[in-house]
């Protein structure tokens, strides 16, 4: 009996790959080569499951065009590559990779957020310059970060983990909005309280951005919510590209609106607007904020034991979506 197939859609760590071919018959793009729509829907023929890096868009025109694909695995906790509602009309099972991602991420927010803050970067590029003859009192004086306030949007699992590190480590005091409300359990353990959405952009000294891209959230973060932001404050968005209006944040940046942003994802991304480039009050980085070697090679296991299991007859480990029926069952 045949193995089933599968593509790894990027290169991902070698382990994994070998992992996976012990349980099906595998094309791997470890050149890694960003393949476009159509040469992505030519090699998913015949293959029945593929590993996604967050990266190639699953949509209605690509699953029509694969009638054999049955599991789409996100190689990342966001999943807005993903139309989810077509793959779930397709009966196409989708998971992605939370949690192993949760404080490497929370980390790398906090880094952002300091080095912001800090103006690490802006005098880095000040010093290799050969521009720093002497000392002066108010040279790159940054904002505190101790004891200032912290406002998260988006109080999800790394949402938590952000708000313990200020409130635990840095004496912040924690101020969020999100959808629903925690907990007075977990309240108490982040240190956290809730306010709306206004009193959290009025109020926050470093605003971070983690709430889960989707339509509705497109340019959550505009002109009129950066202009409601103390003319002090900093933000930080380590979400998804389009929760923040690019435009209208380089526009506050230049105008000194806000003091300074920390971006991690941009619109139309790996392109960034040539505004923000532009800009010294701005810490930029490639999406990395989950990049060390442990938890890449955690990400890439999770979307493998997903694989695993559902071609395997079992149920995922992470779906993203319900189906009542599915290609697997048909056939």
């Amino acid at each position: 009996m045949s193995r089933p197939k599968i593509l790894i859609a990027r290169a991902i760590s070698p382990e994994v790959v070998t992992v996976l071919e012990q349980h099906f018959d595998v094309r791997s793009n470890q050149d890694d080569i960003a393949w476009s729509p159509a040469e992505l829907a030519e090699r998913l023929q015949g293959m029945d499951g593929v590993l996604t890096t967050g990266s190639q868009r699953i949509d209605a025109a690509l699953l029509a065009a694969c009638p054999q694909l049955q599991i789409c695995a996100n190689m990342a906790v966001g999943y807005n590559n993903f139309d989810v509602a077509a793959m779930t009309a397709a009966g196409v099972q989708g998971t992605n990779a939370p949690d192993v991602l949760t404080e490497t991420t929370a980390d790398f927010g906090f880094a952002l957020l300091m080095a912001t803050a800090r103006r690490i970067t802006e005098s880095e590029h000040f010093l290799r310059a050969g521009h720093w003859k002497d000392w002066r009192y108010d040279l790159f004086a940054g904002a505190e970060v101790h004891g200032s306030t912290l406002g998260i949007l988006g109080m999800g699992r790394i949402g938590q983990a952000i708000a313990r590190r200020g409130a635990h480590g840095f004496g912040m005091q924690v101020v969020y909005h999100n959808r629903s409300r925690l907990s007075a359990e977990l309240e108490a353990d982040c240190k956290a309280r809730y306010v709306s959405k206004q009193e959290l952009l009025s109020t926050a000294d470093h605003l971070v951005l983690v709430l889960p891209y989707t339509p509705e959230a497109h340019h959550t973060v505009g002109a009129a919510e950066i202009a409601s932001m103390k003319p002090s404050a900093t933000l930080i968005n380590i979400a998804r590209g389009g929760i923040v209006d690019d435009v209208a944040l380089a526009k506050a940046l230049a105008s000194k609106t806000i003091a300074a942003a920390g971006l991690d994802v941009f619109e139309g991304e790996p392109a960034v607007h040539p505004d923000l480039l532009a800009l010294s009050n701005v810490v930029l980085t490639p999406h990395i904020a989950s990049s060390t070697m442990g938890t890449r090679r955690a990400m890439a296991q999770l979307a493998a034991d997903n694989l695993i299991a559902y071609l395997g007859g079992q149920a995922p480990v992470t779906p993203v979506n319900r189906l009542e029926h599915s290609r697997r069952s048909a056939a």
